[in-house]
């Protein structure tokens, strides 16, 4: 196979290293790439936000499959243009990923495919209208953009002067463009998030190792929301049971609304899930992979990726083909200085080699170029340094371990990944073990 990765960040750099171990795999090419993933494929440029210049990069290249990792290029319809030309693409139609393009459209369909969610107490165009529906909500709230803010668009508040800045700084002030013109206000739910990432053929799909990711630029939580700072997977993080209640009243009865609604689905849906006392509920879906969970799952990954890939575009998955190396996996994002206001560009990078050494770990490229054999940050999140281990707390140590050998200057990357959880898998790993 030769394929096209369509993306240039951690996730499209994880998913062409793991492209590579397949004996399937002849060529692997990117668009646009970035300095790290040139090493492990051919970087082309594009603009991705164009599905023509996309088709007509695959058609040159003779690529027998492209895999969509961004939101932009599906919410534009890039599968749609590549099915008007017969070319073999992963990614959902422009109709289905407005699951992902439009918040509101979203709960619209959770609302009448009965899957369960956080209450809404409105949609709103205009900053008055919404501020007044602040006064008769139950707080916390969440205040979320319509569109696509590259994971931005959301607010978790308990303070209505928070709020109301947020909604005007999204409808007035145009931080987000037109992803803000249209706003949603819903019930904040407690409990604790989960992602759930299924690959899909539209009936067939398989489950992908459950990850947690840290969204909030420092540790402890602190700090402005960001695209995610870390994620990690590990046996014991999901029981049967509850595994068994996310495919029954979530996973299953999206898929069958998705068919029920003429929306043909082949790709990857990512559910943001929040696991309540009241059950679990559906915060957000994504219609591909995550960044950074990807690199956490494809460390565990233990099939032919490729061969699930192109088998889910063809719309023949075996829903049983997903194997899962045991223990756990951990990737810490390390972010440049300033990031995610307003991030420090241009900085030198030391240490990958160091990094790339220690035993179990991987360094996956997000935002880099490179120039001859030196690198340099070009974007907010620089670098996800994995690792895998046979317990979450080996991975940790491994990770970590890897990201203490890389320089740059200003940068930072949070030093809690995961740790929420260390002692609590200890403890199941020791009850299973009697």
């Amino acid at each position: 196979m030769k394929i096209l990765i369509i993306g240039g960040g951690g996730r499209e750099h994880a998913m062409a290293w793991k492209l590579r171990e397949s004996a399937r795999v002849e060529k692997i090419w990117c668009a646009p790439g970035n300095g790290g993933i040139s090493r492990d494929a051919e970087c082309v440029p594009l603009n991705v936000g164009d599905p023509e210049a996309a088709a007509d990069l695959a058609v040159r290249l003779g690529a027998d499959l492209t895999i969509v990792g961004p939101e932009l290029p599906l919410v534009e319809g890039i599968a749609d243009e590549f099915k008007r030309r017969g070319l073999a693409i992963l990614g959902p139609p422009k109709t289905a990923a407005r699951l992902e393009g439009s918040k509101i459209f979203a709960k619209e369909f959770m609302r009448r495919n009965g899957i369960p969610t956080a209450g809404v107490y409105g949609t709103f165009a205009s900053a008055p209208e919404a501020c007044a529906k602040l006064d008769s909500v139950s707080w916390p709230v969440v205040v979320k953009a319509d569109g696509l803010c590259a994971g931005k668009g959301v607010l978790v508040t308990s303070s209505p002067s928070e709020a109301k800045q947020f909604i005007e700084r999204l409808t007035e002030g145009g931080e987000f463009g037109d992803a803000g013109k249209r706003v949603l206000l819903e019930e904040g739910i407690a409990g604790r998030e989960l992602s759930y990432i299924i690959l899909t053929d539209g009936t067939n799909f398989i489950s992908l190792a459950p990850v947690r990711d840290h969204k909030r630029a420092f540790d402890d939580d602190e700090g402005p929301n960001t695209g995610g700072m870390g994620t990690y997977s590990a046996d014991g993080m999901l029981t049967s049971e509850l595994e068994e209640q996310i495919l029954g009243t979530i996973v299953r009865p999206t898929l069958a609304g998705l068919r029920q609604e003429k929306m043909e689905y082949r790709g990857f849906i990512f559910f943001g899930l929040m696991l309540t006392k009241e059950g679990v509920k559906v915060l957000e879906y994504n219609c591909r992979l995550g960044d950074p969970e990807t690199q956490a799952i494809l460390l565990r990954a233990d099939f032919d990726f490729a061969t699930a890939c192109m088998d889910a575009a063809q719309g023949r998955l075996d829903g049983e083909s997903a194997k899962w190396k045991p223990g756990a996996s951990l990737c810490v994002v390390i972010a440049s200085e300033g990031y995610p206001s307003s991030p420090v560009l241009g900085k030198p990078i030391g240490g990958l080699e160091a990094a790339e050494q220690v035993p179990q770990a991987a360094v996956f490229h997000a935002g880099t170029r490179r120039e001859g054999d030196h690198y340099y940050s070009s974007g907010g999140r620089i670098l996800g340094v994995a690792a895998l281990g046979r317990s979450l707390a080996e991975a940790h140590r491994t990770a970590y371990g890897a990201a203490s050998r890389i320089i740059i200057s200003g940068a930072h990357y949070r030093k809690d990944i995961g740790v929420a959880d260390v002692e609590k898998l200890k403890i199941a790993e020791v009850r299973a073990s009697r």
